[in-house]
């Protein structure tokens, strides 16, 4: 067994929810002479969906939703699935990043279940010959469906996608378990540095900043937040974090994390403010919220060495972990969110996934809930594989809660 397939193996053991969905599926095959096309980061987790898409009946086409994401060992291995094709490298150029989200698109897929939304960008904009064939799509992270809600507004989505990521066994557990720990996990592996005591600038207060924001308190950080929407820095504040514009943030900060999903969110008006030692961090999809390209064009020096880029401005060092992108999977021995939360996140996918064949053509294009029932299941599943029981409405209390009569 190479390092690939130990890593399915270590992760497979702590996903009991995609286990139970896995022996559904052999039993049903609801994939049966159905393609899917995939790009997400491909580790040991991702691997396990696949597994059990294959095991379901599909021909799999998977590639990275990242350059620097993909574990090759765990490619490797997964190519070795029968029914599964792998195109996905680590530090993949840009040219090599599409081309293998063509090879994917080649294979004429069914389904997309994507993660940042480029694998369905490419086939609405240069593989759109394609669109006739595909059923529907699932999208897992928050970027990916704030583009697919932009382009179903503007009458340009072609097809029904699910948006798994808002889904409340998605956001409450991966979002702010899963990216919580992960992302700090990564800048500790990295640079290992104490958080305690440090001042830390989380740049967002939705669900992945709010996850941060809280781990980071347990750690002993002193968390400022900064938000663009009032309610969210209310929450953040009410929640007994500091708030501020990024602007003053700059000046104090020590550690800097972005969770917003949104461009330029630190950039050259901040820089010049930083303290020297400045630590970087992103821990949403792009890299496009701190602003790199400004970085290399006006440090002395730039110095690269284990996931960080230390630039020279004036007589001060500014630190960017894993060159601003996702820092959970980009650092060199990134390992991405925790198994056990990617079991809820990957049984979600796998059954909307069953749901679009079943249900597909039935719907117009758009973005669409994932549905209750599925959530109802998966959260089931899980508190059945912990052993934990919970009550249930009595008749009575049904009755009640569905009547508008007695309020007493």
């Amino acid at each position: 067994m190479d390092s690939g397939e130990k890593k399915m193996t270590w992760a497979r053991q702590y996903m009991p929810v995609l286990s139970s969905i896995r022996e559904d599926f052999v039993r049903e095959q609801p994939f049966r002479g159905i393609r899917i096309g995939m790009a997400l980061h491909v580790e040991a987790k991702t691997a396990c969906l696949v597994e059990t898409l294959a095991a379901g009946g599909a021909e799999v086409y998977i590639t990275g939703c990242n350059p620097l994401s993909t574990q090759d060992d765990v490619a490797a291995a997964l190519g070795r699935v029968p029914g599964v094709h792998c195109f996905a490298k680590r530090g993949a150029s840009t040219e090599e990043y599409y081309a293998a989200i063509d090879r994917v698109l080649d294979a004429r897929p069914r389904v997309t279940i994507d993660d940042g939304m480029d694998l369905i960008h490419r086939l609405h904009t240069a593989r759109t010959d394609l669109l006739p064939d595909v059923i529907g799509g699932c999208e897992e992270t928050t970027t990916g469906v704030h583009r697919l809600r932009a382009m179903a507004s503007e009458g340009k989505l072609n097809f029904p996608v699910i948006a798994v990521n808002d889904t409340p066994m998605k956001r409450f557990f991966d979002n702010v378990h899963g990216t919580g720990e992960s992302a700090l996990s990564a800048i500790m592996l990295t640079t290992n540095m104490l958080i305690a005591g440090k001042a830390v600038v989380v740049a967002g207060y939705g669900f992945c900043g709010r996850g941060l924001a809280r781990k980071l308190h347990g750690l002993g950080a002193r968390v400022i937040v900064t938000e663009v929407d009032p309610r969210r820095a209310l929450e953040a504040y009410m929640d007994g974090f500091m708030v501020m514009p990024m602007d003053s943030a700059a000046e104090v900060g020590e550690i800097f994390i972005t969770t917003t999903g949104n461009t330029s969110v630190i950039t050259e008006a901040h820089f010049p403010k930083m303290r020297n030692g400045v630590v970087l961090a992103n821990a949403g999809h792009f890299n496009v919220e701190i602003d790199i390209l400004w970085l290399e064009k006006h440090a002395r020096t730039v110095t690269r060495r284990d996931g960080i880029d230390t630039y020279r401005l004036g007589k001060k060092d500014v630190h960017v972990l894993a060159e601003g992108r996702l820092v959970n999977l980009a650092i060199p021995k990134g390992m991405g969110h925790p198994i056990e939360v990617m079991d809820l996140s990957f049984a979600l996918q796998a059954l909307c996934a069953r749901h679009i064949i079943t249900h597909g053509r039935s719907l117009q294009p758009g973005v669409y809930d994932v549905p209750a029932e599925i959530d109802d299941m998966v959260a089931r599943k899980k508190l059945a594989s912990l052993g934990i029981a919970i009550d249930v409405l009595t008749p009575a209390q049904t009755d009640y809660l569905s009547g508008w009569e007695t309020g007493t």
